[in-house]
């Protein structure tokens, strides 16, 4: 297939935002990353070693943060917590708990949370202080901020649309190309395009838990152009670097294997993860 390459995406193989490093300069990743378990403790993986950073129990509503280093999650009683090495603070209170979809999402530089509160996205630093108003949006379910920092994206708890705020301006825009939605896993930096999943029919809406493994499809939020990433294998999700390289999650009987793109569409590196994270769901790629 041809390769066509508009305004830095390449089309026609798999959308890949403009990366900030180039091929030559990108670092190749050492296989490090966050997984959550079926009981939603969230542990980092790291040069062999694996380590808890918080055990949220059968609640669902989590979100790692892009070091690696601290978690965030609502309670049931609607209490955003945040955990920070030995350290737990209540961020923020009075939000809607129990709901799988409302899941939080940390800023790109691991500095502060964002959660919604009704259709209003709110941010919060991770001590708890600051709380400031980011915009109002119907996009509140699986947030997901991209590296650039200015966008965050969601879909509706209808599941049925996905909408990008602009942190800059305030404002929500409705994405073209989604009738049907249950996950919006990450954001190339840009904030142009998303690597979410398309359920099968309205049938298959689930109940809004993080996933632990999905068919993962990259939507151009502006046009609705959508591609699978042409990587062979069964594909069981996919992640959005800083650099703008996609990271995709291929199964394996074994373990699963993360094939990295570069910003071309073209394998870059294969990286083996580790055996026991091969049915935990993938929260972060760490650099």
């Amino acid at each position: 297939m041809k390769i066509r390459v508009v305004a830095g995406v390449t089309l026609g193989a798999v959308l890949v935002a403009p990366a900030v490093a180039s091929a030559a300069t990108a670092p190749e990743l050492t296989g490090a990353a966050v997984y959550a378990s079926a009981g939603h403790q969230l542990t980092r993986y790291e040069a062999g070693e694996w380590s808890t950073l918080a055990k949220i129990g059968a609640l669902p509503q989590f979100a790692a943060s892009p070091d690696g280093r601290k978690a965030a999650w609502v309670t049931d009683g609607g209490n955003l917590q945040v955990k920070d090495g030995a350290k737990t603070v209540t961020a923020a209170t009075k939000l809607q708990g129990g709901t799988p979809c409302l899941t939080p999402v940390w800023s790109p530089d691991s500095t502060q949370i964002a959660y919604a509160k009704g259709e209003t996205i709110m941010a919060v630093r991770a001590d708890g202080t600051g709380a400031r108003r980011l915009g109002t949006s119907k996009g509140v379910c699986h947030l997901a901020w991209a590296a650039g920092g200015r966008y965050l994206a969601g879909y509706t708890g209808e599941a049925d649309a996905v909408y990008r705020l602009d942190v800059k301006t305030g404002k929500s825009v409705k994405a073209k190309g989604v009738k049907l939605v249950t996950h919006v896993q990450s954001l190339s930096p840009n904030g142009r395009n998303a690597v979410v999943e398309f359920p099968a029919n309205p049938e298959a809406l689930g109940d809004g838990s993080w996933p632990a493994a999905f068919k993962p499809a990259v939507v151009d939020l502006v046009t609705g152009k959508q591609l699978t990433p042409a990587v062979k294998g069964r594909l069981i999700g996919a992640f959005y670097l800083a650099d703008g390289r996609l990271v995709v999650r291929v199964a394996g009987s074994a373990h699963n294997t993360l094939v990295v793109l570069d910003a071309a569409g073209k394998e870059a590196q294969r990286v083996e993860e580790p055996a026991k994270a091969r049915t935990q769901a993938l929260l972060q790629v760490l650099p």
